[in-house]
């Protein structure tokens, strides 16, 4: 096997804009762009293949033939074809909708899906842009009631002025929303399931608002303040520094300064590397593949490692 390179799939959003053209090099149409796709096999939006000898495939066809070789021995136990991770990147013009993502039994027993844990790595930030990850003071099922039917919810939200390299990690139950100007890498579980609780009164242009999932929110919200959602890590050269590692996915960075050679065979896991910042070289066996600036990887967990060569870059490593 080798680096698998995916066609990037554009998802139009009424908050999208058009950095992941303009700015990641993104091969879309149109205005409006709010999510690339980069490695996803939820049901109905599978990633294909875009190059090499299994050009074509998709990401749930290489799961079925090549198991363990593909994602590792114990994720394969744990997880069988399906692929455990959603890869994204997210253009923010206007700001999202109040969200939430229900935890894994709530979603298995609602939906058939997985909950939706996800991780943000701030890519670029207009000045002053503010994102929302939480509430501002600890709060209940009866007070959050009173303040969303007041009107009022925006006062109960907790605002982080971001800029970029911040990184947060967003866990189940967390009310959140990107808010306009901001530029993201997104990991998160393999899900799309989102229950909207505020939607700034907006409409479209039929003047019709977005549907809001008020009751089925509320059995799934965590209503107190929780001061760990933004992510402290460090950002050694040539070193891989460890940002979230949770049950769902395992996050580092790489800051690459010259050539770096990262051994893989020990982590029983596939490996996903988004070029967050600059642009970078890997080399697998003897071949040299290039990692734009935006561009996202899939190394099969039966490759050994790989070498990662820049000037000056950042690289996201997903694992297992």
């Amino acid at each position: 096997m080798y680096p698998l390179f995916f066609k990037p799939i554009p998802k139009q959003r009424l908050w999208g804009g058009r950095k992941l053209m303009g700015f990641l090099n993104k091969p879309f149409h149109g205005n409006e762009i709010g999510e690339s796709w980069e490695l996803s096999a939820v049901s109905g939006d599978e990633s294909v293949v875009s190059a090499g000898p299994l050009q074509g495939k998709q990401l749930n066809e290489l799961i079925e033939l090549y198991k363990a070789d593909l994602v590792g021995k114990s994720v394969y136990e744990r997880f069988g074809n399906d692929f455990p991770v959603l890869i994204k990147y997210i253009d923010a013009q206007k700001d999202l909708s109040v969200q939430l993502h229900p935890h894994d039994h709530l979603a298995k027993e609602r939906h058939n899906s997985f909950g939706k844990n996800e991780m943000w790595y701030i890519m670029d930030a207009d000045p002053g842009a503010q994102l929302i990850a939480g509430f501002s003071k600890d709060t209940d099922q009866n007070e959050y009631q009173q303040y969303l039917q007041n009107g009022q919810i925006e006062d109960l939200l907790h605002y982080e002025t971001v800029k970029r390299g911040d990184t947060f990690f967003i866990r189940t139950g967390t009310v959140h929303a990107i808010g306009a100007g901001i530029l993201l890498a997104e990991i998160q579980q393999t899900s799309d399931v989102t229950y909207r609780i505020f939607d700034w009164n907006r409409t479209d242009k039929d003047g019709n608002t977005r549907e809001l999932h008020t009751e089925l929110a509320l059995d799934a919200i965590d209503f107190a303040k929780r001061d760990n959602h933004k992510v402290v890590y460090t950002t050694d050269t040539n070193q891989r520094n460890l940002m979230v590692d949770s049950p769902y996915f395992k996050t580092e960075i790489i800051v690459v300064d010259g050539e770096m050679n990262i051994q893989t065979v020990q982590l029983d896991s596939f490996v996903v590397l988004m070029a967050a910042q600059g642009d970078s070289q890997i080399s697998v066996d003897g071949t040299t593949y290039a990692l734009p600036f935006g561009s996202t990887v899939l190394l099969p967990a039966c490759l050994t490692g790989f070498t990662i060569k820049s000037n000056q870059s950042e690289v996201l490593m997903v694992t297992m």
